[in-house]
């Protein structure tokens, strides 16, 4: 049976999309002092966010689809999802993250593969698309995962 995407899926999947990009630009807004553990992930994490947002854009508008320029920021996610989670394992390089990256590592750990596995299958839909609805669906995966992390692992701004 084929899947119809209604109006309102599609706002609901960019206002997902969306949300995650903010966080991950926030993310990076918090003094880290001179912890270089905590600068590479924000900036890894700032990186991302920028990505998101070009692709994001696209989302918003389908008729700007670029299929190379969301090909290349799907291909950027994809070879820089493993980037900064080793940047995770001291844990008092705090930073924006909360103590559950340590308490519960495995969770972490799991958010961290999803995270990976989500991007890679973006990238694959970005590969041969022609259009923002051959991307969409992976595209929400990917912002789904970045909340959802952000969700646990994050501190909350105050």
């Amino acid at each position: 049976m084929a899947q119809v995407h209604t109006n309102k899926s599609f706002k609901s999947l960019f206002s997902v999309t969306l949300i995650a990009a903010a966080l991950g630009l926030t993310a990076c807004s918090t003094s880290t002092g001179s912890n270089p553990d905590v600068q590479a992930r924000q900036d890894t994490m700032k990186n991302w966010g920028d990505a998101m947002g070009v692709m994001g854009d696209m989302a918003k508008a389908p008729d700007t689809f670029d299929a190379d320029v969301f090909k290349e920021q799907a291909a950027f996610l994809a070879e820089d999802a493993a980037k900064p989670w080793s940047h995770f394992e001291d844990p008092e390089a705090v930073g924006n993250a909360t103590e559950a990256v340590w308490s519960n590592a495995d969770g972490f750990s799991a958010e961290a593969e999803n995270f990976q596995k989500v991007t890679a299958e973006l990238n694959a839909a970005a590969q041969n698309a022609t259009s923002m609805d051959d991307v969409k669906p992976a595209f929400g995966q990917v912002g789904a995962s970045c909340k959802s992390c952000h969700t646990d692992f994050r501190a909350k701004d105050e």
